[in-house]
């Protein structure tokens, strides 16, 4: 499971390091390979390690592709998904139209997010906590029944 919040650089070529901390996890149990696609209700990506996309996949062609929302969401995010395999270095090349659909500059968020990651620019990740965070304390948010008896 993947938690945290690292700030990452990306090289010339639009390459990041994933942090030490992942990358023997990621070597291990899914032999360095991930799929990247775009989040569909915020501007950055999503990460998954190769064997938590095989459930996504499975889930998606269970929809019916004459719904018209499935299909957006199938083309959506099977559209863009493009497989990735960690180099020598721990690094993964992403690929530009990922990267201009998140908006993102030489630097970068990796956040964990138990299965998946999600890759931010810093920038707005900074914007998107202080948004989420104010809201938050304000009590404009929208009502969800999962969360209600949802304690720390």
């Amino acid at each position: 499971m993947f938690k945290g919040a690292s700030s990452l650089s990306l090289d010339d070529k639009g390459r990041f390091a994933v942090p030490t901390k992942y990358r023997q996890q990621l070597l291990s149990e899914e032999q360095g390979a991930l799929i990247c696609t775009i989040a569909i209700n915020e501007p950055c990506l999503w990460l998954y390690p190769m064997s938590e996309w095989y459930e996504i996949e499975a889930r998606l062609q269970k929809l019916s592709n004459m719904n018209p929302r499935a299909r957006r969401l199938q083309r959506m995010l099977l559209g863009h998904a493009t497989e990735y395999q960690l180099d020598k270095n721990g690094r993964i090349l992403l690929a530009p139209s990922l990267r201009t659909h998140a908006g993102l500059s030489k630097k970068v968020m990796l956040v964990g997010l138990l299965n998946k990651f999600e890759i931010w620019d810093e920038d707005r990740w900074h914007q998107q906590m202080q948004l989420d965070t104010e809201l938050e304390r304000g009590g404009e948010f929208e009502a969800s029944p999962e969360l209600d008896n949802f304690s720390l």
